[in-house]
């Protein structure tokens, strides 16, 4: 199978894994109440609706470890990563999908900090999941 097709079909699916932890870890924190205890109200319902989605978007963030980057460790390179998804979410999706602002702290003022470390969650996984199928790192 021609290589690029191969590295493409990878990071989609390491990019939807890291979705889907994201997504738990973001439904977990809410059902259990750590969210609301740091002030946050973020307790989505896990339905398919909702996680959809974000397994989708995920799987095209992904794309970002493919593009060329000089010899880091690749923690450093998912953490960095993440800040992608991160912009758009506090600064495209929250203002313009939902009445609680820039940044969307209507709903607390830890919101973009709990949306970083969620999202350096799907990094994380994502990077993880293409080192284990030794592409591109």
């Amino acid at each position: 199978m021609n290589r690029t097709i191969v590295a493409v079909a990878v990071v989609f699916a390491a990019g939807a894994l890291g979705g889907l932890a994201n997504s738990l870890l973001v439904w977990f924190s809410g059902a259990v109440g750590l969210s609301g205890a740091l002030g946050v109200a973020i307790a989505p319902a896990l339905t398919p609706g909702w996680l959809y989605p974000r397994l989708v978007w995920g799987g095209l963030w992904g794309g970002l470890f493919l593009l060329p980057w000089p010899a880091t460790p690749w923690w450093f390179r998912s953490l960095l990563f993440s800040l992608g998804p991160s912009a758009v979410q506090l600064l495209v999706v929250f203002p313009v999908q939902t009445p609680h602002g820039i940044f969307d702290l209507g709903l607390g003022a830890l919101t973009p900090l709990l949306a970083l470390m969620f999202n350096a969650t799907w990094g994380l996984v994502a990077a993880w999941a293409i080192r284990a199928a030794r592409i591109n790192h």
